[in-house]
């Protein structure tokens, strides 16, 4: 008997419940800021220079999640894409050329002209602010949790790793412009400088240090020990790295969350919206131009789905830990596994409706 994604594929217990981890992550840091205000208040006062808002805690426990994701970033495995490109191209083009526009206007409609300047719930400074976080977590496609999708959708596996190198490489350069302009025409200024830094200290630095790794550690000791063996050891450390980071970032937002707690609930109808339009626009897309299911599938969650560590990470070196930016990123990782695990259940249950007509190449 076969396994099939609906049926025997499940996700791992940390994952199938991320929405209630965030959950009480949100509880926990909540009652931190509210009990122990003078705590937290030194903690997010720790940064690495003045008014830099790189704080040292909120930085470490980033790169404890960032850097065991770029250790499964297999770049060698690049070439076979260019074999098969329809897929690669409609993912890219709706990665870099749609979703960050799309999550731009939507953040405008909702956040800052129908919840702020028609019904009056958000005041205006803060909700451009709420647009530059919606658009900094649309602004990098996923890296870590597509493996899961993929799995969990009978995708493509070397496949779906080389669109992730290719997203990644792109992401060097292609991140910090989107994010500055869109963010820009927002009404929010960014420094530049502080932006390329993010990029350098959140991207090229991590994604470096992943693939010099890997090669060494291949070479050194094989491709099955490093799978098998290695990488299952940063397992921990990334649940943990997450999970405090979400703590503290709760902490520091503890008044704004008690002043106002709608603001969550808020922030989550563009960020569904934007998931299930730009994974239904990259399905279709992949349908009309003949691509196999099983690249479909992935292609269609990466397009739909976000890089929230290096999101967050970003948002709080350009805004601080306690702005609405940072919040309105961190939102994205409340409804993340639900909304894409629904979507992972329409792609799978649409394939004999995909399937129908021509044969698909890749």
């Amino acid at each position: 008997m076969h396994d099939t994604p609906a049926t025997t594929k499940r996700l791992e217990i940390f994952e199938r419940y991320l929405s209630l981890w965030v959950l009480l992550c949100m509880l926990a840091g909540v009652a931190l800021g509210t009990l122990a205000p003078g705590l937290t208040r030194r903690i997010s006062q720790f940064e690495f220079g003045r008014d830099s808002h790189v704080n040292v805690a909120i930085a470490a426990l980033i790169w404890l999640m960032i850097y065991p994701m770029m250790l499964k970033i297999d770049f060698g495995g690049i070439r076979g894409v260019f074999a098969r490109p329809r897929g690669l191209f409609i993912t890219l083009f709706v990665n870099w050329l749609v979703k960050p526009f799309s999550m731009a206007l939507l953040g405008w409609i909702f956040i800052q002209w129908l919840f702020s300047s028609k019904l009056g719930w958000i005041d205006p400074l803060t909700a451009r602010n709420y647009t530059a976080g919606l658009i900094i977590l649309a602004a990098a496609p996923c890296t870590a949790m597509v493996f899961v999708w993929s799995y969990l959708t009978d995708g493509d596996g070397p496949y779906t790793l080389a669109q992730v190198a290719i997203n990644d490489l792109i992401m060097v350069f292609a991140f910090a412009p989107i994010v500055m302009f869109l963010v820009g025409v927002s009404g929010v200024a960014i420094p530049g400088a502080v932006l390329l830094t993010s990029v350098l200290v959140f991207i090229v630095i991590p994604l470096a240090a992943g693939w010099v790794s890997r090669i060494l550690l291949i070479r050194a000791r094989g491709a099955e020990w490093f799978e098998r063996a290695f990488l299952p050891r940063f397992r921990p450390v990334t649940i943990f790295a997450l999970l405090v980071t979400l703590i503290l970032i709760f902490a520091f937002q503890a008044e704004n969350l008690l002043g106002n707690w709608t603001a969550v609930f808020l922030l989550a109808i563009p960020i569904v919206i934007q998931v299930y339009f730009n994974s239904g626009l990259t399905y279709a897309l992949m349908r009309r131009f003949h691509v196999n299911h099983n690249v479909a599938t992935p292609g269609a969650l990466i397009g739909a789905s976000n890089f929230f560590e290096l999101a967050v990470a970003v948002a709080i070196t350009l805004f601080g830990a306690t702005s609405p930016a940072a919040l309105a990123t961190v939102v994205g990782v409340l409804v993340e596994v639900p909304v894409m695990l629904s979507v992972c259940r329409l792609c799978t249950s649409s394939r004999a409706w995909y399937e129908c007509g021509p044969a698909k190449t890749a």
